[in-house]
């Protein structure tokens, strides 16, 4: 069996500084844990102009990487495919999104596609199926919820911060591990012709004091939103609740007033 886990370039999220992806290196975690108790060959892949600070992913149980070496405004996406079809990888494993850079988290979905793989997200825990060519993925759910999934590979799965904490760090074993460094494929990033803008704060509608109200009434206005409006009707008859219905949906121009 053979896993890979994806690599990406992200930055500290206080000092800004350029870091390993807490998540990515969790990613190695299960995928070193995996190896270790029912043996395979596990792989790093990633994809950009420099390797930078992701050397420390060997430390924290990845025994080698492969530096797939593009250009600054250069896609990954490309490089990648190509580096996964080539090595016939039966579990690729990646995080759940980046960490300062363009942090859409669509670069797994995007790959699986172009490998024609299926893909599961947000994974805690993997273990092998109990039919060979299978894997057992446990899914993080809302609220901490678990869900248990049997996929069958070659598959890609994307790990979740619920996952286990990632394994610390070790000198001898960024020692031990290997750096390899290949050409990537060019291939310039498409316009999406997207608009950036820096993040403004919404204002918050609140609700307004009386005229004459007390400082405690006019203080838990301005700290409560607004009410939505409407009438609260408890059990009502069924022609009153129709007609509540019918008036409100004339309301917002739903249904036109009678």
């Amino acid at each position: 069996m053979r896993i890979a886990v994806l690599l990406s370039a992200g930055r500290h999220a206080v000092s800004g500084r350029p870091a390993p992806v807490p998540v990515e290196l969790q990613a190695v975690g299960l995928a070193a844990d995996f190896v270790e108790r029912h043996g395979a060959d596990l792989t790093g892949l990633h994809a950009g102009p420099d390797v930078g600070p992701l050397r420390d992913a060997l430390g924290h149980g990845l025994p080698n990487l492969v530096h797939l070496v593009t250009g600054a405004d250069d896609d990954p996406l490309p490089s990648l495919a190509a580096a996964l079809r080539e090595g016939a990888f039966d579990l690729i494993l990646a995080g759940r999104v980046a960490q300062g850079g363009e942090d859409s988290g669509l670069l797994p979905y995007a790959l699986a596609r172009a490998l024609g793989l299926p893909i599961v997200s947000d994974a805690a825990a993997l273990a092998p199926g109990e039919t060979p060519g299978t894997l057992n993925v446990e899914q993080a759910l809302p609220r901490g919820a678990r869900r248990r999934l049997l996929v069958r590979l070659p598959v890609l799965v994307t790990v979740h911060p619920a996952a286990p904490a990632a394994r610390p760090f070790a000198f001898a074993g960024a020692r031990r591990g290997i750096l390899e460094t290949r050409p990537g494929l060019a291939a310039p990033r498409a316009s999406t012709g997207l608009e950036e803008r820096p993040y403004r704060p919404r204002p918050k509608l609140i609700a307004k004091a009386a005229a004459g109200a007390s400082a405690a009434e006019r203080l838990k206005a301005a700290t409560e939103a607004a009410s939505g409006g409407g009438r609260l009707l408890v059990d009502p008859p069924p022609e009153e609740a129709a007609r509540e219905i019918l008036a409100y949906l004339a309301g917002i121009g739903v249904v036109a007033k009678r």
